[in-house]
């Protein structure tokens, strides 16, 4: 079952997890409903792209509000493909909200105790994790393209949260909207990185199908590195919503060719609940 729904035109929620833990809010945009033009679509929520920054600010003001919380509550980061991981607080609030500039440096990976906290990262084909451990009410996000994906950054956050004294079979994760298998075609490169990540895996998570060529499932093998973390495979959610085939719901940087606007993948607890 599909654990991402589209709500609205703009935005899909992480419905069962809402369901069973009222106050926690956890999502995704789509490339749909609010402002913008040309290659930005009208959602585009990435100050970094070259887009207007009054009309990102207006769409980031949006997804706050579909997600109850309000633009000063978010937390953004500059994301650099790596596997840096800050412990968000109150301090950290409105930080890359309404601008780029104050974006928290070299950061792929955000996580909270705190409620009233909004933790984003934008996306584009890369694969948005999302942690979330009920009895603490710790929740967090990371940012897993292939590089982030091959360096661990999924094991990263539960080696963290470990620190803070939460079991990984506590933990319950979930795979967001991102290029599948089939749009995803990547070098020898690449595959050099992923091989050496899962040399004891017995099936790997591509196939060649040129020479040098290969199809890449970097869902399947951010949830193969989550396993291997502790993470319990039943207490992982994956989605089957792919940003490049889906190209009237989401930006894809790699079908667009570079030039397109971002989503924004969300988590954070409410206030008072």
């Amino acid at each position: 079952m599909e654990p991402f729904l589209l709500t609205n035109q703009s935005t899909y929620f992480l419905d069962k997890w809402m369901k069973i833990h009222p106050g926690l809010t956890a999502g995704f945009s789509s490339r749909n409903g609010g402002s913008g033009s040309r290659e930005y679509g009208s959602l585009n929520t990435g100050f970094h792209v070259g887009d207007d920054p009054l009309i990102v600010r207006r769409n980031r003001e949006l997804i706050a509000e579909e997600a109850g919380f309000g633009l000063e509550d978010m937390v953004g980061s500059e994301q650099t493909h790596g596997i840096n991981i800050i412990k968000a607080d109150s301090r950290h609030k409105g930080k890359g909200a309404a601008e780029y500039s104050t974006a928290l440096k070299d950061t792929d990976g955000l996580y909270t105790k705190e409620p009233g906290l909004l933790l984003t990262m934008c996306f584009a084909d890369c694969v948005p994790l999302y942690f979330f451990h009920p009895n603490s009410k710790m929740a967090g996000i990371a940012h897993a393209g292939w590089k982030g994906t091959v360096h661990g950054i999924g094991p990263e956050m539960v080696r963290l949260w470990g620190e803070e004294g939460i079991r990984p079979e506590e933990i319950f994760a979930a795979i967001g909207p991102s290029i599948c298998k089939k749009c995803y075609i990547v070098d020898d490169y690449v595959i050099g990185f992923v091989e050496n990540r899962l040399e004891h895996v017995e099936k790997k998570p591509y196939n060649q199908i040129s020479p040098g060529q290969y199809s890449l499932d970097l869902k399947e093998m951010n949830r193969l590195l989550l396993i291997e973390a502790g993470i319990p495979e039943k207490n992982i959610a994956e989605t089957g919503l792919c940003s490049s085939c889906g190209g009237e719901n989401f930006f894809s940087h790699r079908r667009d060719k570079g030039k397109t606007g971002r989503m924004l993948g969300f988590i954070g607890w409410k206030e008072g609940l």
